[in-house]
């Protein structure tokens, strides 16, 4: 049987999602949950791998197994063995050739910002922080220019492993609700610091240092130092894959009504 599983996370204790030696990964936690509830061991899939510090709303894995349990069972009993910064948010029985990240129609994450003259206390590692105020009209001209199927090399971590910087960037939704702003994206793949380094050029335009055309001129030089320096991880949320509607996978969980 094949389980897919939408899980949120608190990305601040761990070094991103991937399974790494040291055991402080999301990853290595929620099968190390699997294995314990199972008594079996788990390899699981992502739909999208975040960076250390950064939080998951509904990332989506799935993995193959013998056991059969109920849904609710899968996500009650796995999460008994999770820390609590971690949850299993739903379990879904999928079929076999559902791959979660093949599968995936785009991918969304938000990053929601502060902007106050004083560095954020209770939200810290949970949003970024700007304390000039930022022009909402000059961002969301900047962000026409990024909009559509466009060479992002620009805006690519040196480090990334991706085989191409050629992705599709669907919707970018600027928003505020009092000192706080929320920056949706959507797309069909986001390459490594991809979202972090537009939230740079982004805010760099908002504070007025430059032209909202300057994005342009930044995603033509194909040249990651040409753009602004990389925003940090804190206000990032991965909220999900996009899957057509045959799969029957929750779009949303609860935890999106949470975020300003």
């Amino acid at each position: 049987m094949r389980l897919a599983l939408g899980v949120s996370y608190n990305g601040q204790a761990y070094q991103g999602w991937q399974s790494q030696l040291s055991g402080t990964t999301v990853q290595d936690q929620l099968e190390s949950a699997l294995g314990k509830f199972t008594a079996q061991k788990v390899s699981t899939l992502c739909a999208g791998r975040t960076d250390a510090g950064v939080h998951g709303l509904m990332q989506v894995v799935h993995f193959d197994t013998s056991i059969e349990r109920s849904t609710t069972s899968w996500v009650r009993g796995t999460n008994s063995f999770l820390p609590r910064d971690i949850s299993v948010e739903w379990a879904c029985a999928v079929p076999p050739e559902f791959h979660c990240r093949a599968s995936a129609l785009a991918r969304r994450y938000a990053y929601v910002l502060l902007e106050s003259p004083v560095r954020p206390s209770v939200f810290s590692g949970r949003v970024g922080w700007a304390f000039r105020p930022l022009d909402l009209q000059a961002m969301q001209q900047a962000a026409q220019h990024l909009l559509g199927e466009h060479d992002f090399t620009s805006f690519r971590a040196t480090q990334c492993q991706a085989l191409t910087p050629i992705k599709t960037l669907e919707r970018i939704d600027i928003s505020r609700r009092g000192a706080y702003w929320r920056f949706e994206f959507e797309a069909n793949a986001f390459l490594h610091h991809m979202i972090r380094n537009i939230m740079g050029c982004l805010t760099t335009v908002g504070q007025g240092k430059k032209h909202p055309d300057w994005v342009q001129e930044v995603l033509l030089a194909r040249d990651r130092a040409a753009a602004a320096p990389t925003y940090p991880p804190d206000g990032l949320y991965f909220l999900g894959p996009r899957y057509a509607p045959h799969w029957g996978l929750p779009d949303r969980t609860p935890l999106f009504d949470a975020l300003p």
